[in-house]
């Protein structure tokens, strides 16, 4: 049994939304309670992948409390406004985006009536952390809940109501230019894999992503969007096919539709690169399908740089990668 190692590269950039002149919008509304706390009302769906932490942070940083005090609803039809799909990588950059201008719109509310009740111009206070600061100090002179309360008992508007839009034009029709997208994500992955030349099995032994993420307004969200994303694709390299035969599918169910466990997932080392949008909310923009699509042809180059054989059609199975060496061996091609 010989085993060889090999490492490939695989690269991308893709569009964050869903341009070519598609509606892309988001909207968010916030409420302020008595006692500081606030609701956002957000149609962003949440899937697993973090937006209604990023919806919360986005909310707390616009409107100087802490996210602890968010309370978050999310896509329900009846309370929350419409926000577009989840799909697209756009939910973060999107619907961020409308949260934040509903949270500046709080914050300056809060401020107005912290001037009224401190005597001090709004333009010379700041909201942190539950707290309002004559700007630039660190002693509060007041607080977040102090001053909510006071919006209460007076009557003022303690809502707010942010919408975003990032529909882009058409590309022109006849040379396919133009701005199809507002931004695009953009992402390089590193693979190591052992392949068995015998029985043509490959390991995928590391696996190392560079991500571009504007900005990660949750570093801890945006690894574990990439270390998803990355299994992701490894699935789709070696395991996942959806067998059809004359349109009709083979695969009855999940039980011969093989997915990577943990067993068959490496370690992977994420490396977020920041490099701020200002479209997006604080800078940030959208990671998840961009974490996902560099990985198949990664492992993929990574296999040919091993054994020298390319593989054409996913997934990359023992079968296909021994058949591929041993067509190479009756040619000539293949040296053990």
């Amino acid at each position: 049994m010989t085993k060889k190692r090999g490492f490939g590269v695989g690269s991308m950039f893709y569009g964050i939304g869903y341009g070519f002149n598609r509606a892309d919008i988001g909207s968010a509304m916030i409420e302020l309670a008595e006692d500081g706390s606030a609701t956002v009302y957000s149609g962003a769906c949440e899937m697993g992948q973090g937006v209604i932490t990023i919806v919360a942070q986005v909310a707390a940083e616009g409107m100087g409390i802490n996210p602890d005090t968010i309370r978050v609803v999310a896509a329900d039809t009846g309370s929350t406004p419409d926000a577009g799909p989840t799909s697209g990588s756009r939910s973060t950059f999107v619907q961020g985006v409308a949260v934040q201008k509903a949270a500046d719109e709080m914050r300056e509310l809060l401020l107005e009536m912290a001037a009224d009740t401190l005597d001090v111009p709004p333009e010379d206070l700041e909201a942190r952390q539950g707290q309002i600061y004559r700007t630039g100090e660190s002693e509060p002179l007041d607080s977040v809940p102090h001053i909510a309360f006071e919006m209460h008992r007076l009557g003022r508007r303690t809502s707010t109501h942010g919408w975003h839009d990032i529909t882009t034009k058409d590309v022109d029709p006849y040379t396919s230019q133009g701005d199809a997208y507002a931004t695009y994500g953009w992402a390089t992955q590193l693979a190591e894999v052992e392949v068995d030349t015998e029985t043509g099995h490959v390991k995928v032994v590391r696996l190392v992503s560079a991500t571009d993420a504007g900005r990660a307004i949750n570093p801890a969200g945006v690894e574990g969007q990439i270390q998803g994303g990355a299994a992701m694709g490894l699935g789709y390299a070696l395991y996942e096919q959806h067998i059809l035969d004359g349109g009709v599918p083979r695969t009855g169910s999940l039980a011969f539709y093989q997915v990577p466990t943990s067993m068959d997932v490496p370690d992977v080392e994420c490396h977020i690169v920041e490099v701020p949008d200002p479209n997006g909310p604080y800078g940030a923009k959208g990671v998840a399908e961009p974490a996902t699509i560099p990985t198949t042809p990664a492992i993929l180059n990574a296999i040919y740089d091993a054994v020298g054989v390319r593989i054409t059609h996913t997934p990359a199975t023992p079968e296909r990668v021994h058949q591929a060496i041993q067509e190479a061996r009756t040619r000539g091609e293949f040296v053990d």
